[in-house]
């Protein structure tokens, strides 16, 4: 939501969601409401400049974990990491309740830099695995993310694809890896909605280029 949202929103698509109830692997039981605005065209997304980092943010969440203070362990040990790095973070702490189910633990970092960029990571807690341990990795992945300077991240990447499609229009984007499910969704675009995608690789990054609509 810190990442697509945002994203969608320049694109004139205004959409809000709410966490009513996290839900954690492998029980669940997470609840959101989500209200999304009647949207008459789609703006194409044009972002080809990393810019300049302004801020990083992120939220650490434990549900029925506060004791342990996991919330506040993964938060400080992304903070170190970073800030061991030349970044500072700030990080909202949330000791939630609104599951009984299942106890849990994620932490979600990002950035925003001059362009209006965002790029995002993140980790979750599993049994075993200790807050420090999902702290450092989320930290890790964003510092991958700042590092190889693209305009989405490379979950967005392929999220986006759906909406650059139905955009009238060409959009493209920056991303340092092509996953599987960017491939899968580009492809899928092209078969269902009848548009043309380019792909290359520019400086260690790859050019998502949402050409035009196909003929025939």
């Amino acid at each position: 939501m810190h990442m697509l949202l945002p994203t969608l929103k320049r694109m004139g698509i205004n959409m809000n969601l709410a966490i009513n109830k996290y839900g954690y692997y492998p029980k669940g039981m997470g609840e959101v409401t989500i209200t999304v605005e009647p949207c008459s065209s789609i703006t194409p997304m044009l972002l080809e400049e990393f810019g300049v980092l302004k801020i990083i943010k992120g939220v650490s969440i434990c549900t029925f974990l506060a004791e342990r203070k996991v919330a506040e362990r993964q938060a400080n040990t992304a903070n170190e990491y970073l800030k061991e790095r030349g970044h500072a973070a700030d990080i909202q702490i949330i000791n939630d309740k609104s599951n009984p189910s299942q106890k849990g633990s994620s932490l979600v970092l990002w950035t925003e830099t001059s362009t209006n960029a965002i790029l995002g990571a993140d980790a979750i807690g599993e049994l075993r695995k200790t807050s420090e341990t999902v702290g450092k990795e989320a930290a890790e992945k964003l510092m991958a993310e700042i590092l190889a300077k693209p305009t989405v991240d490379v979950h967005l990447a392929d999220m986006l694809i759906p909406y650059v499609a139905l955009a009238r229009g060409k959009s493209t984007y920056l991303t340092r890896t092509m996953s599987g499910h960017l491939e899968t969704n580009i492809w899928l675009a092209e078969k269902i909605l009848n548009v043309k995608f380019k792909v290359e690789k520019i400086n260690g990054l790859y050019r998502i280029e949402k050409t035009s609509q196909q003929s025939g």
